[in-house]
């Protein structure tokens, strides 16, 4: 008999390898599948008077073939490789939009500029000023395509941001459940069981990113910076709330019985974390440097025409309208405050968002994202304005301790240029004044720059006499004296001039009206120099190398994006290699496994037969 039991015993064992093998073969394309094992062991025998007996063998455990480590580094490498691939895809989108010649700026920039200089060459012909406004149309209307183009990004983003958000949920759902299952079955857990939520768990950080926590039951405790996503039995949710400064846009929370709570800056990795950050990183900065950089072109664009004359001899006008920065109330202020805000210093202006809080009766500002306190002046009244970062702010109303308001100082400038020229003969090419040496002058002094400084003054401006008293005083038609610095304007009724060189005692500098029709180009020649002239980062750099760092810094994020996506990738490659080498179906070592045991179990198959044949001899043997 005990040839009989030790045979049964291995032919059970032997079967369930086979099945076991069968199972591996089966599942070889199933995702997340971990290679299973049967581990067998000898029976305790025993001892008779001939010796040692053995007793067959046992089937000691069915093992899942995965290691813990692997598992967890896949796990942190899925997070990160789903942040870069979100971040790299639409950085690159952003790239192409600014570098591309079809969608960029560079093009109408450079045509814009080059039919003014065709004003300067003719500024007479109304074929060259038409071309002028025909170009600042065309490159108005770039700015507001570029900046459509951003908008849809973001709202893409947001879009793919809420289906992603449900997907997590859903995930962090089925761990909980497939936990339950597993704690429930204790130390019988079905390895299955468990790759499912291993499966479920890798895709969670692949949105999340993810931390995982095993516990004693078996079940897995799941975080993403630092917020619990999975914990035992019970799931997470996150949700989207409506920003509180601007309800088209949602950022993202975590449900607690008390209400939404909303979650910091970087709190997730995974795509959705790497949404958040290009929204925040790459988007809204582009959105911010594309309005700053129309702002600073309409500005002084607009300042110097109106420094000269149009073709009917009239004070320049306006060439653009740009929008005023928005100041956004948060929606749990409680006060009436509100703000209306103005460009008053192109050069120092940031771009970035800034945050304004009333606290303990004051105000103050920071920057929004960082908390990077920002000096602030005046007492917001129109005559002494709250000032940021080439920001005026006029308050109206009564705030409240907590308020807080969001100024976006140019985030909306692009979409909002326009031209409000129509009249070509209305280009200022012209200076404004005509200025006639006295022959008698003994100075060096010769008239350099001329501009209106009040368009409504130089209406009923007829001519005027400055006539200096010394080299550091001087009069107009009479009235003064005023003093006089080298380099400094002289100033009347709605018009100034700067000199070239130095006056003495008794140069004259008799001025007179610049008449309609004029072909004067002083004023063109300024404005066509305008792309060229530091303006922006207090006066250090030029318009055109501003457009161009702006068309850098996105190409430089791209282009980090990309490498670090590649690195990542190879790290993920790596990491899954490891994780196949342990827990992959490899169906040739699964086809040597299948015969090993097929052949044992027909060994096995035989003791039986031979132990029947020997129980039947022993009954034959017994009848006689």
């Amino acid at each position: 008999m005990s040839v009989l039991s030790t045979g049964t015993s291995a032919l059970l064992a032997f079967q369930r390898a086979l099945g076991t093998v069968s199972h591996n073969v089966a599942n070889v394309n199933t995702e997340g599948y971990s290679r299973q094992r049967v581990d067998l062991e000898a029976r305790p025998g025993q001892t008779s008077g001939a010796g040692y007996v053995g007793a067959g063998v046992s089937i000691q455990k069915l093992q899942r073939l995965a290691d813990g480590l692997t598992f967890a580094r896949q796990v942190d490498s899925s997070g990160e490789l789903g942040r870069l691939t979100q971040l790299s895809t639409f950085a690159d989108r952003i790239d192409s939009l600014f570098n591309n010649s079809a969608t960029g700026l560079a093009t109408p920039w450079a045509n814009f500029y080059g039919a003014a200089k065709g004003v300067v060459s003719e500024p007479g012909s109304s074929v060259a000023r038409q071309a002028m406004l025909d170009s600042a149309n065309q490159l108005a209307s770039r700015f507001r395509a570029v900046d459509s183009q951003l908008t849809s990004m973001g709202k893409e983003a947001d879009l793919r941001l809420a289906a992603q958000v449900d997907v997590a949920n859903q995930l962090a759902t089925e761990i909980a459940a497939l936990n339950q299952q597993i704690s429930a079955s204790g130390t019988n857990a079905s390895p299955d069981l468990i790759d499912q939520r291993d499966v479920r768990v890798q895709k969670l950080a692949g949105l999340t990113g993810a931390e995982i926590v095993p516990q004693d039951d078996g079940s897995l405790n799941v975080f993403s910076g630092g917020q619990a996503l999975v914990l035992g039995t019970r799931a997470g949710k996150l949700a989207l709330s409506a920003d509180p400064y601007n309800p088209e846009r949602q950022v993202l929370a975590l449900s607690t019985p008390s209400g939404a709570v909303k979650l910091p800056s970087g709190t997730l990795s995974g795509e959705i974390g790497g949404l958040l950050e290009f929204r925040e990183r790459v988007l809204d900065p582009a959105r911010a440097d594309l309005g700053r950089m129309a702002t600073a072109f309409a500005v002084a664009f607009n300042q110097q025409q109106r420094a000269g004359v149009d073709y009917k001899g009239n004070a320049g006008q306006d060439l653009f309208a740009i929008p005023s920065p928005p100041v956004d109330a948060s929606a749990g202020n409680t006060g009436t405050a509100s703000f209306s805000a103005s460009i008053s210093d192109v050069g120092a202006l940031k771009g970035s968002d800034i945050e304004l809080r009333f606290a303990s009766g004051s105000w103050s500002a920071v920057r929004a994202g960082t908390g990077e306190p920002l000096p602030m002046s005046g007492t917001g009244t129109a005559a002494s304005p709250f000032v940021i970062e080439g920001v005026s702010l006029v308050m109206s109303g009564a705030p409240a301790n907590g308020d807080r308001f969001m100024l976006r100082p140019t985030s909306e400038a692009a979409a909002g240029l326009q031209v409000v020229l129509k009249d070509p003969d209305a280009i200022a090419a012209a200076s404004p004044l005509r200025a006639q040496v006295d022959a008698s002058n003994l100075g060096s002094a010769k008239p350099g720059t001329m501009s209106v400084t009040d368009a409504g003054a130089f209406a009923s401006f007829a001519g005027a006499q400055v006539e200096f008293i010394d080299a550091t005083s001087y009069t107009v038609d009479g009235a003064g004296p005023f003093a006089y610095t080298p380099g400094a304007a002289i100033t009347g009724n709605g018009w100034s001039m700067t000199l070239d060189g130095a006056p003495e005692a008794g140069d004259t500098f008799n001025l007179s009206r610049t008449p309609a029709r004029s072909t004067d180009n002083s004023n063109a020649r300024l404005l066509a120099g305008l792309d060229g002239k530091s303006i922006l980062d207090g006066g250090t750099v030029n318009l055109t190398s501003g457009l161009s760092r702006i068309t850098s810094r996105v190409g430089t994020e791209s282009q980090h994006a990309q490498m670090n996506l590649a690195a990542q990738q190879a790290l993920h490659d790596q990491v899954v290699a490891e994780r196949d080498s342990v827990s992959g179906v490899n169906l040739d070592e699964e086809a040597a496994d299948m015969l090993r045991y097929q052949q044992a179990y027909q060994a096995a198959a035989q003791i039986i037969s031979t132990a029947d044949t020997m129980f039947q001899t022993l009954l034959g043997a017994v009848r006689r």
